[in-house]
């Protein structure tokens, strides 16, 4: 049966813009209490002013258990917690051989151990009571990794592994773990990146919108957009040649290596930022 987001805690990880911002939106419609956990407290407070006390945003630096310790002591009033959505993630862009060594050391950082520090934060309450549910937001290129990307792509590929392990470690104690896995979203994240041939663009409320679907009714996996999994998962099935010549007569393999750097110069400067 599904379960019914009413009445539910939810955490949200960067949760104060993009496809945070819209899971938190479309949780507190349905009568949830939420904590939005963002490095930027104000725009998580602006994202939260429209809900009423239901909705309170915290500063939270996902690479760092004690400010999880922090955050969940500011935010615990609204708990225990049935949901832990971790969606933080950056996406800087660039062959990896010009990547600066704190940027690499920033998109595992953020990507993989903020995951790992938000399951250790909240995941012993929920074994406690019997019963939670993990939401993981990883990416298509978890999946399916193209150039320009090697290190955001290989830290989504260890979210998809992190989460497939957790699930099996979780399951005795009534613990749904759940991924996510988006191809290019409308947000600032994917600014100046093109979709790949025959494949329409996403909104962060279309990710949002899995986001409550698997919350309602939990599943493993989900894509964003659904149909794009079977595809994917059916090539690469394929010997590794035939894989590569349906690559290159497609342009999955250049999406992004084709990113627009006069479009995408605000968020990498943002992204960027912390890693230097």
């Amino acid at each position: 049966m599904a379960r019914s987001i009413s009445g539910m805690s939810i955490i949200v990880t960067g949760g104060a813009r993009g496809i945070g911002r819209a899971t938190v939106e479309r949780f507190a419609r349905q009568g949830a209490s939420v904590a939005i956990g963002d490095l930027d407290p104000d725009l998580g407070r602006e994202a939260a002013s429209a809900f009423g006390d239901r909705v309170v945003a915290a500063p939270l630096d996902v690479t760092d258990p004690a400010s999880w310790r922090q955050f969940l002591d500011e935010v615990g009033h609204l708990g225990p917690w049935d949901v832990l959505v971790n969606n933080a993630g950056i996406m800087p862009l660039g062959s990896v051989l010009k990547e600066p060594d704190g940027l690499t050391r920033a998109i595992f950082d953020v990507n993989v151990h903020g995951p790992i520090n938000g399951v250790k934060a909240v995941t012993p309450g929920m074994v406690e009571r019997g019963r939670g549910h993990i939401v993981n937001v990883a990416s298509a290129v978890g999946r399916l990794a193209v150039p320009d990307g090697a290190s955001y792509s290989a830290s989504k590929f260890a979210v998809v592994g992190f989460s497939e392990a957790i699930r099996q470690e979780f399951a005795p104690f009534g613990i749904d773990v759940s991924v996510v896995l988006p191809t290019v979203v409308q947000t600032e994240l994917s600014a100046g990146v093109p979709a790949a041939k025959g494949v329409k663009p996403v909104s962060a409320d279309d990710v949002a919108k899995t986001i409550e679907s698997v919350v309602r009714k939990p599943k493993a996996e989900v894509w964003v957009p659904n149909w794009i999994q079977g595809p994917t998962k059916l090539t690469q099935a394929l010997p590794r040649k035939m894989q590569d010549l349906l690559a290159n007569a497609s342009d999955a393999n250049t999406v992004l290596s084709q990113a627009d750097p006069a479009a995408r110069a605000a968020y990498e400067e943002r992204a960027r930022r912390n890693a230097r």
